[in-house]
């Protein structure tokens, strides 16, 4: 069974543990959506591992003068693995920094393994994921009641294939808000997939680079979802987002109606302001 309690025992760092792997979501791009949590972690680190190619530098803003940042674009896990033990074992606080959230389509499954198997302590710091700050810009909720309930994430097959029970026609049948993950070199095929089950007309907000200064946001009709990718020149770092609810809506939830009661707003309560 896998321990989740930490060492109390351990060297600790302004209660941080010394010889803990912190493993910390920074968002999107912008340095505004780390957590308070992650950006005390950052300014506090002797060693920041980060993925060059997906993380701004901005990001390193809170980083000590005198931290080792180490890029690892360029690297494999286990030579990623090997940094860590060293630094580690060299009583130092070590950070390995992903872009949005740790816990989606992050890599970090294998790299928790092989800390674990080298007894080495790890934590988990979430962070916004892409597909949130793309709702914030585009100043949407994606479960709208009476539209849409449900939001799913996912990617197309590429280089990593997607199971036969997870293939985007199945999940488009849904017709659910879609996230669409790592796809736009793909995008031709992932429009006619998402076209078998939506309608031509449906919003797909393109979402090219959030946070970043190049951000690009574009709002076209699915069938229009692969010309725009290729007009704008998108490959890398693309979110689609396809839902009616980027379209106009006007459901509105049981929550706040007033005629709605629920554990905090009783029938009596609704009666002394009528």
């Amino acid at each position: 069974m896998r321990e989740y309690t930490q060492n109390t025992c351990n060297l600790k760092k302004k209660n941080l543990l010394i010889n803990t792997v912190y493993i910390i979501g920074t968002g999107p791009g912008d340095p505004e959506l780390l957590t308070i949590r992650a950006q005390k972690i950052l300014e506090q680190a002797d060693v920041v591992l980060f993925a060059d190619s997906l993380i701004p530098p901005a990001i390193l803003q809170f980083c000590r003068e005198d931290a080792e940042i180490i890029p690892t674009a360029h690297q494999t896990l286990e030579e990623i693995l090997e940094v860590i033990v060293d630094r580690v074992n060299s009583q130092k606080l070590v950070v390995r920094a992903h872009s949005g959230d740790p816990c989606l389509y992050s890599a970090i499954h294998e790299q928790m393994q092989l800390l674990a198997a080298a007894n080495i302590n790890f934590e988990i710091v979430p962070g916004i994921s892409a597909f949130q700050a793309a709702a914030a810009k585009l100043k949407v909720e994606l479960t709208v009641p009476g539209l849409v309930q449900t939001i799913i994430l996912t990617r197309i097959s590429g280089r990593t294939q997607v199971p036969d029970k997870e293939e985007l026609t199945q999940l488009a049948a849904h017709q659910a808000s879609l996230c669409l993950y790592l796809s736009a070199r793909h995008v031709e095929d992932a429009q006619v997939k998402l076209l078998k089950h939506y309608p031509a007309n449906t919003p797909v907000g393109i979402c090219y680079r959030l946070g970043w200064d190049d951000e690009k946001i574009r709002v076209v009709p699915l069938e229009q979802m692969a010309n725009c990718t290729r007009e704008e020149n998108l490959t890398r770092t693309t979110l689609y987002i396809v839902s009616h609810a980027l379209g106009e809506v006007s459901g509105r939830s049981c929550l706040y109606h007033p005629q709605h009661t629920h554990l905090f707003r009783n029938t009596d309560n609704l009666k002394s302001k009528i």
